[in-house]
């Protein structure tokens, strides 16, 4: 991870001094370095500002966004759609259902499926808070142009399509063909 304290030409400067003469992307590095740096700044600035003031966090808002825009979703197509853990929306459901927020249904055909739908408060709440969202999409980009802007989206939305539709495949190849071990919590087991 590359701090951000640090200028690009002194991070590759203490990256290459680690690694010796091991040769390096440093073009590619830097991309993905500051991928990450402006996707951790956008999502702390929104989330110290217009979700703060909505008591919401980056993933519940994320989570109420994919059932206000799309209507009532199976929980499996919520996470897929919201980038998270099954498990992960679990949490995230509950607290915007006890909030009134997020509404959970069984499935009418399928009762081992769960639905959700955002309630009317939800509505209302992302109709009020969208338009302070996107003032604030407007104030971290307000150093690029419109024509840069939109140069920026078609750009990330290139390394999402790779990633999407070659990522599994790369995946597969870096692992020999094996399929990767489950995910851990980051906790080791106690002994």
């Amino acid at each position: 991870m590359v701090s951000g304290h640090r200028s690009p030409a002194d991070t590759e400067k203490a990256v290459q001094a680690k690694l010796g003469e091991t040769p390096l992307h440093h073009e590619q590095m830097a991309a993905v370095a500051n991928l990450y740096r402006a996707a951790a700044a956008v999502r702390q600035h929104f989330e110290n500002s217009v979700l703060r003031d909505a008591e919401l966090t980056w993933t519940a808002f994320v989570v109420l966004w994919v059932v206000w825009i799309g209507g009532e979703r199976e929980t499996r197509r919520v996470a897929e759609e919201a980038g998270i853990s099954k498990g992960t929306l679990t949490g995230v459901a509950r607290t915007l259902q006890s909030r009134g927020l997020l509404e959970r249904k069984v499935h009418p055909a399928d009762g081992r499926l769960a639905l959700l739908a955002p309630t009317p408060e939800g509505e209302r709440l992302m109709a009020r808070i969208l338009p302070e969202f996107n003032a604030e999409e407007v104030f971290v980009t307000e150093a690029l142009s419109d024509d840069e802007a939109l140069d920026l989206a078609d750009l990330l939305r290139r390394v999402v399509v790779q990633v999407e539709t070659r990522g599994a495949e790369r995946r597969l190849e870096l692992l020999d063909g094996a399929q990767p071990r489950p995910r851990r919590s980051g906790r080791r087991a106690k002994r």
